[in-house]
């Protein structure tokens, strides 16, 4: 099984590239983390919010084919660490690769909210987008560290 993330944004500064680079090469064959990084879209004048999160939302949806899809969106569902190494363990039963999308500065479409199988809430917090890349990639590492019967420092 594949995991993607699915970020729309910018090239990242060199620290985000190291810290997911690390996580990322921790993770077996059979479960690679992929980061996939989607053009945002220009903020122009007369560019509405609703117009770019449309039209990032169908560059999303070109790139996660029929994955899993987890929309990451501060309303979402809050999970620990080992409710989320569950959730990778159902993940494992579907037979389809997984991707989670972290949205633009305008944020995800409601479309794209709706198509999701889950909508993840990371943090109440609004946190920064490189940081986000960098929580994922380590709890995917922590949750699958879990899984494998790791010993983990909150049991």
């Amino acid at each position: 099984m594949k995991l993607r993330i699915i970020s729309v944004g910018h090239k990242m500064p060199g620290w985000v590239e190291t810290a997911c680079a690390d996580f990322t090469k921790r993770m077996p064959r059979e479960l690679t983390v992929e980061i996939v990084d989607i053009k945002p879209e220009k903020r122009a004048a007369g560019n509405s919010t609703e117009n770019i999160q449309l039209i990032e939302a169908k560059r999303i949806l070109e790139a996660t084919g029929r994955d899993y899809l987890i929309a990451c969106d501060e309303r979402g569902q809050e999970v620990s660490t080992l409710q989320l190494a569950d959730k990778m363990k159902s993940w494992q039963t579907l037979g389809r690769d997984v991707s989670i999308v972290i949205g633009g500065a305008d944020g995800l479409h409601a479309s794209l909210k709706q198509q999701a199988d889950w909508l993840w809430g990371l943090s109440k917090l609004t946190l920064p987008h490189a940081f986000v890349r960098v929580l994922l990639t380590e709890q995917l590492y922590r949750a699958h560290s879990v899984i494998q019967n790791h010993p983990y420092h909150r049991e």
